[in-house]
This record gives C-alpha cells, structure tokens and sequence, in this order.
C-alpha cells in the first residue's frame, strides 16, 4: 500500500507481505482475548501450576492462528498479482481476514483462481499440521497443533461453501460465469447461496443438541448471530451491486447529454445565461478566440451568484477550467463511465467526438438519476 493512502481508522500496521501491508484492526484484540479465555481452562487440563500463564499460552495461540489466517489472505494476495491486480492490503479482523485487491476479475479463469487458493491454503495448513500429530508430541504443543488442524481444516471446508462473501461463493460465481458467460448471473447465484448460508448459521444452535448432543449456551447463538449479519449482509450487497451493474450498459453519455452553448470566456455572465436560455441549452462552455473550449461553467456556482452581480462578472469566473480527465468521449458508457467519473468527481464533464469537437455536456446528477432508474 502506497504511502499516500491513509490506512483505514482503527487499523494498525504490523508488516508487509507479497508487496502489501500487512493490518490489524483493533477488534482483532477482543478475539485473540476470547480465544485465550476459552483456552486458558485446556491449557490448564494440559498443563497444570501455570497460573495466569496459561491466558499467555492461550494468548499465544490465537496469535499462530491468525498467522494461518494471514498465509489463507497472502495465497489470495500472491496470486492476484501474478493476474496482474494491485493488493494494496491484507487486514485482519474479528471474523479473520480480508485482501484489498484493485479491479475485477476479467475472466471467470481468474475470479476461481484467486478465490480457490484461500481454501486450498488453509486446507494445507490444517493438513501439515494434523500429520505432525503423527509425531506424537506431547502437552501444549500437542494442543497447539490439534488446534491449527482442527481450525484450519474447518475454515478451508467452510470456506468453500457456495455462497458470497465467502470465497466458495466467488469459486460458484465463476462456475456459472463460465457456464453462462454472465458474470452478474454468476454474482446474483452465489449471492442467494450467500443467504441461504446466512440462514443456515443463524439456524446452527438450534441444531447442535439434535445433531451432536451438545446444548448451545448464550455465546452459540451471539457468534450464530454475528456470523449470519456478516454472512446476510455480504451477500445482499453483492446480490444489489450485481442487480444495478447489470443494467448499466444502459448507461451511454450520449443519450444523457445536456445541449451546450459556446461562449467567450470573458462574456458577461448574463449575457451567457440569457443566451444559453434562449438555444435552451443545458450547459455552458468557455472557448478561446479560436473556438478552443477551455472551461466548463459550474451550475451550482452559477446559481449561487446573485442576479444582481451577473452582469458585471466575466462567465470564466464560474468554470471550471477543462482538465484531462474532464473530457470525456462522447461514446462512453457503462462501467467506463462510472470508473471515469469516480476517478476525476466533477458536477460536469465535457462530451466530444472522436475528432475533438464539442458534442455537450454530461453532468453527474443526470447519472446519478438514471444510475438509480436502473437500479428499480
């Protein structure tokens, strides 16, 4: 992660790994407290006469957990930059861990491959250590050890549920983006299994005395609970985003352009507006004797001068001079458009041809209205 991006509140860093930094967000610090609460009493069976030290042990094994959990999220990270994407980080957290990739997958090949890696590592992990049991060690380290096998064979099982936001739930998306050559289907069916999932875990205490003879106590049901939120959650948000990019390439700057006026730049600003009323035009840019547009006038600046001063102001006091990323082709659309806009955010962008003339003006509340006509 570079230098300029500001780490997210709450965070810290603790290193870096495959060229990205590595976090800890400070609920990280109320798990690795619970788990050595629950396994201070088993580390006491194992180990007796260790007093508080057996809260350090405990302490000590979250910490080579969630270095399990860190090898799941470097797999991912690795192999998203052998794809070519940007990890700009790998966070740990109260549920495990998340890896920050930039973009999106362009191919169903690679939205399984980055995805499958996690499970695959844990699964490893969980694997590597339950055959050292083999080795019959003793005490805490044989605790130690069934512990790393036991959780990570479960998280790499779990982990392939098919459901998002689970990385089973990206491995099915890309299983029926393959099939149907629609990634939003692929998104809208991992999804669902995402709910179906969430219901599942909200339902598990309730199942724990038939199924395995255990009765669930009250911290069943408030992981339950957390669990599914987190799981319910993820999943409506992918089902949504999937539902509106689905309909984006609806989008088109064309069909969302306003009718634009040419003016000199130091043309009084009533005389602009008077004239841009008369053409009924919805935007106005600022040229150069020689025709070249060089500013694009702010609506909202332009209301919130007073009537009364128009007339003794040039209309380039209210444009905003027409950089790089304010061009826009006039063809543009669909994800490109939203891309485009969300790296340089402006109130309005000049549309022009393929030959560089001035076609009009795209202003972003026109985009936002249709973004969400399509999201209905």
């Amino acid at each position: 992660m570079s230098d300029q991006q500001p780490r997210p509140p709450g965070t810290f860093k603790i290193g870096t790994i495959a060229g990205s930094d590595v976090l800890v967000t400070s609920s990280w610090f109320l798990v690795a407290g619970l788990i050595a609460f629950i396994m201070a009493p088993r580390v006491e069976q194992v180990s007796p006469g260790l007093g508080a030290g057996k809260y350090v042990a405990g302490f000590a094994f979250a910490v080579i957990l969630y270095l399990s959990v860190l090898l799941h999220e470097a797999s991912h990270a690795v192999v998203a930059r052998r794809l070519g994407f940007p990890v700009t980080s790998i966070t740990l957290h109260f549920l495990g861990g998340m890896t920050a990739v930039e973009g999106e997958s362009r191919a169903p090949r690679q939205e399984f491959w980055i995805a499958v890696v996690g499970p695959l590592t844990s699964l490893a992990v969980g694997g590597a250590a339950f055959l050292a049991l083999f080795t019959e060690p003793e005490g805490l380290i044989l605790l130690g050890l069934q512990g790393l096998a036991g959780a990570n064979l479960l998280v790499g099982v779990l982990n392939l549920v098919p459901g998002l936001p689970l990385d089973g739930g990206r491995v099915l998306k890309a299983v029926v983006w393959g099939a149907t050559g629609d990634q939003h289907r692929g998104t809208l069916v991992a999804g669902w299994g995402g709910r179906v999932t969430a219901v599942a875990a909200l339902a598990y205490p309730l199942l724990q005395e038939p199924l395995f003879g255990v009765a669930p106590d009250l911290l069943d049901f408030a992981l339950a609970l957390i669990v599914a939120m987190f799981l319910w959650s993820g999943a409506t948000a992918a089902i949504t985003s999937a539902k509106v990019r689905r309909r984006l390439p609806a989008l088109v700057a064309r069909d969302l352009a306003r009718r634009t006026l040419a003016v000199p730049a130091d043309l009084p600003l009533a005389e602009a507006v008077r004239r841009a009323q008369d053409a009924q035009a919805g935007g106005i840019v600022t040229v150069t004797a020689t025709g070249e547009a060089v500013g694009l006038v702010n609506e909202a600046a332009l209301l919130a001068t007073p009537e009364d001063r128009r007339p003794w102001i040039p209309v380039s006091s209210v444009a905003r001079t027409l950089d790089p990323g304010l061009r826009l082709p006039v063809g543009i659309g669909g994800e490109a458009l939203v891309t485009a806009i969300n790296r340089t955010p402006a109130a309005e962008y000049l549309l022009v041809e393929d030959d560089g003339s001035v076609y009009g003006v795209l202003a972003t509340s026109d985009v936002d209205r249709a973004f969400r006509e399509a999201a209905h």
